[in-house]
């Protein structure tokens, strides 16, 4: 069976996909479309993972190929990806001693142009960070290219008290997607 085009180049969802024992080839999509806010967050996500998934299925024909992306919220705040160390160190504050939901959307185009897509929600509690913390976990460098500000499966475990719900839809694909792509589009490896 072919393996699938995963249009994402993070190096979190490739290891997940290896993992669960997914084949893929990366072929990440040129743009990322902007989240609709209008929509709720579950639609929202998985409107942006479409747009991905869609983007690179125009140029791969009969191929099926998977798109996701992933959002950090709390409070009805959208956290991304830090811009400066600064921002990194101001969502770790805002995180801090609370629970957070993370939300990934997964969007797939099948072999037949076929598609369908669904979204993971998890909550994770946080511990209470000291300033010292946050300093120390910014200098590491691992929040800055990740939604939140924080890695769950690096250095960022650490200050996880609680998780309710997927470990890998925190990390940036839930583990059901090696059932969906079974289920829903034939995939069996």
């Amino acid at each position: 069976m072919k393996p699938i085009i995963l249009a994402s180049a993070s190096p979190r969802r490739q290891e997940i996909c290896t993992q669960l024992g997914i084949p893929f080839t990366v072929c990440p999509a040129e743009s990322e479309a902007s989240m609709d806010l209008a929509l709720p967050l579950e639609e929202a996500v998985m409107a942006v993972a479409r747009s991905k998934a869609e983007a690179v299925a125009a140029d791969h024909l009969g191929e099926t190929v998977l798109g996701s992306d992933t959002i950090v919220t709390i409070e009805g705040k959208i956290l991304g990806k830090p811009k400066s160390a600064e921002d990194a160190a101001a969502m770790l504050r805002l995180l801090s001693g609370r629970i957070h939901h993370v939300l990934t959307g997964v969007w797939v185009v099948g072999e037949n142009g076929d598609a369908d897509g669904f979204t993971e929600t998890a909550a994770v509690q946080f511990a209470e960070l000291t300033d010292e913390d946050i300093a120390a976990y910014v200098a590491t460098g691992e929040p800055m290219d990740k939604a939140g500000a924080y890695g769950i499966q690096g250095i960022g475990a650490r200050y996880i008290t609680a998780l309710m719900g997927d470990f890998y839809t925190v990390m940036g694909l839930p583990a059901a997607v090696w059932r969906f792509l079974r289920d829903r589009f034939g995939k069996k490896w």
